[in-house]
């Protein structure tokens, strides 16, 4: 047999319904992540190897429906119309038969190779539910393959009837509306006939219907009398049914959904209440759903605290003497400064910063596959709304505390403009996992525990203070909470691993280079002899207002590459990572104070300006900063009368 076999997939399904362990069953180590060409959202892409083919695997982002309300919908619509796939996978949620084949029937409208993989069978089973997949297959005419993606259950099969159809050409059922909409569709159907358009012609006609306002424009590009023939049947479909078409055909689909639902799905009566629902009573209850949240991420902390302090310690009596033998063995000219200079920021990066950062990611990745992170949003809505937004930003304030970058991207969960603003001007008050190695690597190490959890509080209720404030000056309502809550599943540890690993690659990438540059360049600064000059320029500001060592000042000035620069640099360039030795308690929560709420990182700036434009984002950086140094300023003159 010569030359290639290559077959392309792509992953398609709504949030929550097992699409990302299916994707990493699939791919393994051979998937690459990066951002969809002129977007920031995320592109998860990866190879499979198998039975002699090379089977290329796109996981499109998790979405709802095939409209464009969002960039997601956007950019999965004209994914697979582009680039045609050799199959749609469509990953459905079991548990959520109905809602889940409402986004089916639009993959169908698209006219698209399909596979459903039907999904958490073994949590559907537990609740009673049972479906006959066969009767599924027979009602659209696609493959229905059962599946148990946590447990990579049913995935072969998947594959295997990926390359059976391969030469086959699909003839999926089509779903029928009601008389007087499939009337309508035959009608601008007619009408598109002669016109080359890059959908099918019967998904214009909905779209058109359902006034999709990119089918509009792309119409009116080709035939713009068939917007005027569009028109008039929306009206004709709002003066029978009394509300708008798009409404009407909405309703019509999720009928037709609730039909099928109905024909293939049995429920039997559970004899006793689930597990899920068990845990549900307790950790969304209005009383003591708080204390369990708090019990949780109070555990994590410390859990991360603890862990991190011990590996710090247990890697500094590995790298203690390393500087003595590069001093007997290179000698101390000015390269071997530099060169040494670049080792010890990498020595500073592994000691201080991965001892936090690693145990941080699993667990909270733990907490996201098990399904708890839905019920802190659920829990926090009402206070949300205090702050202008509503308990889903809840989800990007938690994954901020990972990294606000991602933090600001999830912030496009968010139904509003002014509500993603001011979700993502809050994320950067969170201290990410580059804030929380100082938090821990220094206040937490050389303070006290308590200490390091009362700049955590602080965190919060300034969070909370100036999203009052923002709520305010925006002005606006926040729109309701409107989310599905997952059921609580055994977290699947291959799915967590892939996840921590791709948190890490971006510490170990993109951190590591930039620690040991600054490092360098640093350590330059010193030889050249314009530290001095550098630090009394800044003096006015470290030294006289914030009490701080004259150093501190160009380190803040790094730390806006990465935010864990300030100790790393600060551990090299003092020779140290005892910090009690070079600073008093004071200084450090001062330091750790104003490396919190000063400007946000470059790569969290670049985000900003991308989503907000560069007058708000600057906005933010210069209001940040100067209340950062003020605050903290203030702090310090507190502190005076505490130690």
């Amino acid at each position: 047999m010569t030359g290639e076999k290559k077959i392309n997939i792509v992953l398609a399904g709504q949030g929550n319904a097992g699409k990302s362990s299916v994707f990493n069953y699939l791919t393994g180590l051979h998937q690459h992540i990066g951002n969809w060409a002129g977007k920031t959202i995320e592109k998860r892409e990866g190879t499979l190897f198998y039975k002699g083919y090379t089977i290329d695997v796109f996981d499109l982002p998790g979405i709802y429906s095939l409209t464009t309300y969002s960039v997601e919908e956007i950019i999965s619509r004209e994914f697979i119309v582009q680039q045609k796939p050799d199959f749609v996978i469509n990953v459905i949620d079991s548990t959520n038969l109905e809602r889940s084949l409402i986004f089916t029937l639009q993959l169908l409208e698209l006219e698209c190779p399909i596979i459903l993989a039907l999904n958490m069978l073994d949590l559907a089973k537990k609740k009673g539910i049972t479906i006959d997949f066969n009767k599924l297959q027979s009602i659209i005419n696609a493959p229905v393959i059962p599946t148990v993606a946590s447990r990579g259950k049913g995935l072969a099969n998947i594959i295997d009837k990926v390359i059976e159809l391969k030469e086959k050409k699909p003839d999926h059922g089509i779903n029928r509306y009601g008389k007087e909409i499939e009337n309508c569709i035959e009608q601008l159907t007619a009408f598109l006939q002669d016109i080359n358009l890059p959908y099918p012609a019967r998904f214009i006609a909905v779209k058109l219907l359902e006034k999709d306002s990119d089918i509009t424009k792309l119409v009116l590009g080709k035939k713009p009398e068939i917007l005027e023939k569009s028109r008039q049947l929306c009206g004709n479909l709002e003066e029978i049914h009394g509300q708008d078409s798009s409404v009407v055909i909405a309703d019509e689909r999720s009928h037709l959904a609730a039909q099928i639902t109905r024909e293939i799905e049995k429920i039997t009566k559970k004899k006793e209440i689930s597990l899920s629902d068990r845990l549900d009573a307790i950790t969304t209850h209005k009383i003591i759903g708080y204390f369990v949240m708090i019990l949780i991420l109070g555990g994590m902390f410390i859990s991360v605290f603890s862990f991190g302090n011990w590996f710090s310690s247990w890697l500094g009596t590995i790298f203690k003497d390393w500087s003595d033998w590069w001093n007997s063995n290179v000698g101390n000219t000015f390269f071997a400064s530099l060169g040494w200079a670049a080792i010890e920021s990498v020595l500073s990066l592994v000691q201080i910063a991965l001892p936090y950062i690693l145990p941080f990611y699993i667990i909270l990745y733990f907490l996201e596959d098990w399904g708890y992170i839905a019920r802190i949003s659920f829990l926090m809505d009402h206070l949300m709304h205090r702050m202008g937004i509503h308990g889903k930003g809840c989800i990007p304030f938690i994954i901020g505390f990972g990294c606000n970058v991602p933090g600001c991207l999830a912030c496009r969960i968010m139904e509003s403009k002014r509500e993603r603003f001011i979700t993502a001007l809050l994320v950067t008050f969170i201290p990410c996992s580059a804030i929380s190695v100082i938090i821990f690597g220094l206040v937490g190490k050389y303070v006290s525990i308590l200490w390091a959890m009362g700049l955590y509080l602080f965190a919060i209720i300034l969070v909370y203070i100036a999203g009052w404030l923002s709520s305010k000056i925006v002005g606006g309502e926040p729109v309701e909470l409107i989310m599905q809550m997952p059921d609580y599943k055994t977290p699947h540890l291959k799915t967590i691993h892939y996840q921590t690993w791709d948190a890490l690659k971006e510490f170990i990438f993109i951190a590591a280079p930039v620690v040991v540059i600054s490092g360098i360049i640093i350590q330059a600064i010193n030889l050249a002899g314009w530290m001095q000059a550098i630090s009394s320029f800044l003096s006015p500001v470290t030294v006289n207002w914030l009490g701080l060592p004259a150093i501190t000042g160009i380190l803040l000035i790094f730390g806006i590459l990465r935010k864990e620069l300030i100790l790393v640099m600060l551990a090299a360039f003092l020779g140290t990572t005892n910090f009690s030795d070079v600073l008093t308690s004071q200084q450090m929560i001062t330091l750790a104070i104003v490396s919190m709420f000063y400007v946000p990182c470059v790569a969290t700036i670049s985000v900003l300006w991308k989503e907000f434009g560069w007058k708000k984002t600057l906005t933010i950086c210069i209001l940040e900063t100067l209340g950062a140094i003020l605050l903290a300023g203030l702090i310090k003159r507190i502190l005076d009368f505490v130690f």
